[in-house]
């Protein structure tokens, strides 16, 4: 496995963006080097921190734009958090409220405040 500047270990990279490799390091490793950290994630890297070897955060730089809807998908289904769909899934619109009856809501918020009666 190669090493980073700081002796950390550079994990297989995992594109996000096509140009974003992981670099992994340990808590304690990360609190005494968190500047050099910081350094490289405001280039562009991305970094895994660890306790005792299993990941506990990433740190990440901070993206221009918020990602859409179906590139937060894509990234999902790229680490195999999520399957795609396939065949004739009918799409999702994630934006539009489900219709529900006229009054359910205030209705189920009421039950719910008399605690459930």
């Amino acid at each position: 496995m190669a090493s980073s500047r700081c002796g950390s270990r550079l994990t297989a990279p995992r594109p996000l963006d096509g140009t974003t490799s992981v670099r992994e390091i340990g808590i304690r490793e990360a609190k005494a080097r968190l500047s050099h950290v910081l350094h490289d994630v405001q280039a562009g890297a991305e970094w895994l921190i660890t306790d005792r070897g299993k990941p506990v955060a990433r740190i990440v730089p901070v993206g221009e734009a918020p990602l859409t809807l179906s590139q937060r998908l894509r990234i999902l289904e790229d680490r195999g958090i999520i399957e795609p769909s396939f065949g004739d899934a009918t799409p999702i619109d994630a934006t539009s409220p489900l219709p529900v009856e006229r009054g359910l809501a205030q209705r189920l918020l009421q039950e719910d405040r008399d605690g459930g009666h």
